[in-house]
């Protein structure tokens, strides 16, 4: 359930991947999502209702309904981006017309139902959900996970069918050019202002309060920026200033490129794209050294913090200020080149042939072809042969 006006790296995960879909010859690309505004052009309508105090997100339960849904796009490869009804609802499409299904693990449901289940029921709750999870994962012909934690936790919950597939970012959008020195002016910060930006999702496994608590310790000249919405705003604080969900990427990544690091005290992140899109605008980030993050800031394009407390973040942030910054936001936008869409998506494309048997010729052409592509544009094919239906619910 990733999908709402206010979705965060999921959606744009989908957006994304819908543009660059749409740009391959011989190939149309369907996201399924319930009714709610910023649908792409392409999209189907799946039943759902609204999921109160959520932000904008609705929940989808008929699953006969959406499998009909599904169904009638004839697709040739269905993606399901959550394991919740949507799944169960793909997985029924798929065999009903005998074809590929390919699952998109966005979140660790295990850690997930831990934390909701807190020291008293926690232990319970996560093993309840690993048992959940490999039911339903267990249908799919492959469970695609973002980072290679995520797919260790997947082996580690009995799945065999298990590639790691990253997130990626538009290098070209997400880039240090995008630095915009009137919106920290507009903002009240001055050039000696030291600005940390957080943007994402306000929720529980964010760890807000530890960023709060950061900047609280580090005092002058730290300022701390926390872009979004969600059910756990951070601590108010006179050194932090929070801005409303930003639905545009151009505005996003001048925010990116515009504040000095990229800060997250999450433990539970898959991945992490909003981290990859503020290195690919040159920016660095400390991040805690948990799950997905950790990867992000492997050799050196950033700053891993092992514990999750304001201490230990204040810490950082001061250490990296300290040292040769210029040189950390370099590998930085390395790291964020190295992981753009085009270079990610064309190894999702080969997936997808070997899954509907091309022979190993037309999958290699494929893909070539999608990396020596331009820019995409998100025109229609106007000859599709084959569709592939990326099909989400709605709950970050």
């Amino acid at each position: 359930m990733f999908w709402s006006p206010t979705g965060g790296g999921v959606r744009r995960y989908l957006l994304a991947k819908h543009a660059w879909w749409c740009a391959q010859p011989g190939w149309r690309h369907t996201i399924a999502v319930p009714r709610t505004a910023g649908a792409p052009r392409l999209a189907a309508t799946l039943p759902s209702l609204p999921l109160p105090g959520s932000g904008g997100y609705r929940l989808p339960l008929r699953r006969g309904a959406m499998a009909r849904v599904l169904t009638r796009l004839a697709p040739s490869v269905i993606e399901a981006g959550d394991p919740y009804r949507v799944a169960w609802a793909a997985r029924d499409a798929a065999q009903q017309l005998g074809i590929p299904a390919v699952a998109y693990c966005h979140s660790n449901i295990e850690q997930m139902a831990g934390l909701v289940g807190s020291r008293y029921f926690g232990a319970a709750a996560g093993r309840a959900a690993r048992r959940y999870a490999r039911h339903v994962y267990g249908g799919f012909d492959l469970v695609l996970a973002p980072s290679r934690d995520m797919a260790r936790h997947l082996r580690d919950w009995g799945l065999a069918r298990v590639a790691c597939q990253p997130l990626g970012v538009d290098s070209a959008m997400f880039s240090p050019a995008r630095a915009d020195p009137s919106w920290r002016l507009r903002h009240g910060f001055d050039a000696a202002t030291r600005v940390l930006v957080y943007v994402g999702r306000f929720a529980p496994e964010k760890h807000l309060d530890v960023l709060v608590d950061a900047v609280r310790r580090l005092g002058p000249p730290y300022a701390l920026v926390v872009v979004g919405t969600g059910p756990t705003p951070p601590p108010a604080d006179p050194r932090v200033r929070v801005l409303p969900f930003v639905a545009g990427t151009a505005e996003l990544a001048a925010i990116l490129a515009s504040a000095d690091a990229f800060v997250h005290a999450g433990d539970q992140e898959t991945f992490g794209l909003s981290v990859l899109e503020a290195m690919a605008c040159g920016t660095p980030a400390v991040v805690r050294k948990a799950g997905g993050l950790a990867e992000l800031v492997e050799g050196g394009t950033g700053v891993g913090v092992a514990a999750g407390t304001g201490e230990a973040f204040a810490e950082a942030i001061r250490d990296l200020f300290d040292g040769d910054i210029a040189v950390l936001s370099r590998a930085a936008r390395q790291r964020g080149v190295a992981g753009d869409w085009q270079r990610v998506l064309p190894e999702l494309l080969r997936r997808y042939c070997r899954l509907l048997g091309m022979n190993d010729d037309s999958t290699a052409e494929a893909a070539e072809t999608a990396e020596a592509a331009e820019p995409v544009d998100t025109a229609e094919p106007t000859r599709p042969h084959r569709r592939a239906v990326g099909a989400s619910e709605a709950l970050s």
